[in-house]
């Protein structure tokens, strides 16, 4: 299956959480999600009770929509966190966390993943001074993300570093602002990452 790539806003209606799609429109209250907080179509307004694989399927989804991973992918991370000892469901959070282009969105580089995974394609991005244009690249603990020289007049990654004072940055992180570097200070534990996905009916779907 590939990469989802039609109206994001309408898939977070019809999945009913905010997956951090569409950046700066979100933060001013403008995303179609909170005017109409309920499925798209004629009968979204009805209200449905949904299967137990239903509700396991939704919660795979959201995860792979919030990161932009495709269904290979995402198995293969999983099948990759379940061979590793602990809790199956935070390991696979953790590795997904771990992605180039996810990592550039956490450091305010970019509004949304999907911009962040655009400047890795796209070769503005640096990782230990070295060109990295792999999304997926799973980024270490100690690791340099850095802008590249020729793009920190971007005007897209400057708005974006800007929202960062309304935003946030993640404390797995640190940041130079000025400099549009940071260094990927260690992988964040399952608590601390905050996201609307149950991982547990994610497991669950994949044992079955």
């Amino acid at each position: 299956m590939a990469r989802y790539r039609g109206p994001v806003e309408k898939l977070e209606r019809r999945l009913g959480v905010d997956l951090g799609l569409k950046g700066e429109r979100r933060l001013a209250g403008k995303s179609a999600l909170e005017k109409r907080p309920y499925p798209p179509g004629q009968h979204g307004q009805r209200r449905t009770k949904i299967s137990e694989y239903a509700e396991q399927l939704q919660e795979k989804q959201k995860a792979k929509f919030m990161y932009g991973v495709s269904e290979k992918q995402f198995r293969t991370l999983f099948k990759e966190a379940n061979r590793k000892e602990g809790n199956t469901g935070a390991i696979l959070i953790q590795l997904l966390e771990q992605r180039l282009d996810n990592v550039v969105y956490r450091m305010g580089f970019a509004t949304t993943r999907r911009f962040a995974r655009q400047l890795v394609n796209h070769g503005h991005i640096l990782v230990d001074g070295k060109r990295v244009d792999i999304p997926s690249y799973r980024v270490k603990a100690g690791q340099k993300i850095e802008v590249k020289e020729k793009s920190k007049t971007n005007s897209q990654i400057t708005r974006a570093m800007e929202l960062t004072n309304q935003t946030g940055i993640v404390e797995w992180v640190d940041i130079e602002k000025d400099k549009l570097f940071g260094i990927f200070s260690r992988v964040p534990a399952r608590e601390e990452i905050n996201i609307p996905v149950e991982e547990r009916l994610i497991v669950e779907l994949y044992s079955k």
